[in-house]
């Protein structure tokens, strides 16, 4: 069994909350791995099955909470403006300097994976691999994707939507009966939903204001902060070898991920068939079996050892 620890990283004037699980047997040179949630504000507790990674590949494996919600600081009152990507950028540059990671592999699920590419476009020396997991590389490409889905809703959900997000009642349980809906089909396809989930969303709601001011009041109306944000015209940058993986089902359509495989040179993809967003829930030991590898593969110290 692995040992977990927590702790927290002072930043700026809050703190980041932070989980880390060793493993009991330790591989030589396997790199530590850094989980990066989604939402934004998600909190990590959804990802929490990936640190079965541990024992299973012998690296140590950091989940965190970012600024904003989860056990980190909460700011409910921070002005709009506050939350930008940059923001969180800062936020895990200073985590990882602060466990002294000098060297790590970074899995982002998707806003974790949009920010992973914000992260990984800035060439961090310590950046060994990028997994981008259920992540669109622009919100338009997004939102027409998300559109797209909506179409094949029943007709009366479709229209139970559009009504209540006219009318600005997108708190009516009509709205959120409809909304459930598109999250079956879409975003995680285990019903019930897994605790973790549930955990992870119920924090969010419970205090919703970074989700809110990024994206909006759900995953397919997006009219917060992050409604303009792109990376595809920066994607050149990105040096670090990258998977990019993704459900078939997938609220992030291929249409919102090929521009990661398009745009970055050292990448490989694959799609989970009959999987959807969360597909580390719906499938998590063959989400496992896909990433380890990849992770093995770059485990650029071990490498080293080797050639010595």
């Amino acid at each position: 069994m692995s040992t977990i620890t927590t702790g927290t990283a002072a930043f700026h004037d809050a703190e980041t909350w932070y989980r880390v699980t060793t493993p009991d047997e330790p591989r030589e040179g396997a790199l530590p791995l850094v989980v990066v949630h989604g939402g934004p504000g998600m909190a990590h507790d959804y990802l929490r099955n990936l640190e079965a990674l541990a024992d299973e590949t012998g690296r140590t494996v950091v989940h965190y909470d970012q600024l904003g919600c989860g056990r980190s600081t909460h700011l409910p009152d921070a002005p709009v403006d506050f939350w930008q990507p940059s923001l969180f950028v800062s936020e895990f540059e200073n985590l990882v300097a602060h466990l002294g990671l000098e060297r790590y592999h970074l899995l982002g699920q998707s806003w974790g994976g949009m920010l992973g590419a914000e992260i990984a476009v800035t060439t961090p020396d310590g950046l060994a691999s990028l997994a981008i997991c259920n992540s669109p590389a622009s919100m338009q490409l997004w939102v027409e994707g998300a559109a797209e889905l909506r179409d094949q809703l029943p007709t009366d959900t479709q229209e139970a939507l559009a009504r209540h997000e006219a009318d600005g009642t997108t708190t009516d349980p009509e709205y959120l009966a409809a909304t459930q809906a598109f999250y079956e089909r879409h975003v995680c396809r285990v019903v019930p939903m897994p605790q973790d989930f549930v955990d992870s969303e119920e924090q969010m709601e419970a205090e919703p204001t970074v989700y809110h001011t990024m994206n909006g009041p759900n995953e397919f109306h997006v009219i917060g902060t992050l409604r303009d944000w792109t990376v595809v015209d920066r994607l050149p940058a990105i040096t670090t070898p990258t998977l990019v993986v993704a459900g078939e089902f997938d609220e992030a359509t291929p249409a919102t991920w090929q521009p990661f495989v398009d745009g970055i040179a050292d990448v490989r993809s694959h799609v989970f068939a009959g999987a959807s967003h969360c597909s580390h829930l719906e499938q998590p030991e063959e989400f496992r079996a896909v990433v380890a590898p990849f992770l093995a593969a770059h485990d650029e110290l071990r490498d080293a050892a080797r050639a010595s």
